[in-house]
């Protein structure tokens, strides 16, 4: 069924999302475009491990290269998942900033 195969589809979208640097490159790149220099400095880790999550994301068809000389500069290819990637960082942030509510059950 083609129901079947967009549930399939979008699971491989989450399951390429379901990394904090991935997360973290989209929200970046969905800013402004960056090298890869700039990426690893703007998050804090080394270049080695932000081209490997970029060639994940480039494998999604997630962000794109576009190569200037020796420079490669990535940006968000997909709009809609840079909507998906903001909306679900700022449920989390907004649900972070809320007073935590006590469950009389104790769950």
């Amino acid at each position: 069924m083609v129901e079947d195969e967009v549930y399939e589809r979008t699971a491989e979208l989450f399951a390429t999302l379901a990394s904090p640097r991935r997360l973290a490159l989209v929200e970046r790149l969905a800013q402004a475009p960056a090298a890869v220099g700039e990426l690893a400095e703007d998050l804090g880790v080394p270049q080695p491990l932000v081209s490997q999550h970029l060639r994940v994301l480039r494998q999604a068809r997630l962000v794109r290269g576009r190569r200037d000389g020796r420079t490669v500069t990535y940006e968000v290819v997909d709009e809609h998942v840079a909507h998906v990637v903001a909306d679900a960082l700022e449920h989390e942030r907004e649900h972070d900033a809320r007073p935590q509510e006590h469950d009389p059950d104790g769950g």
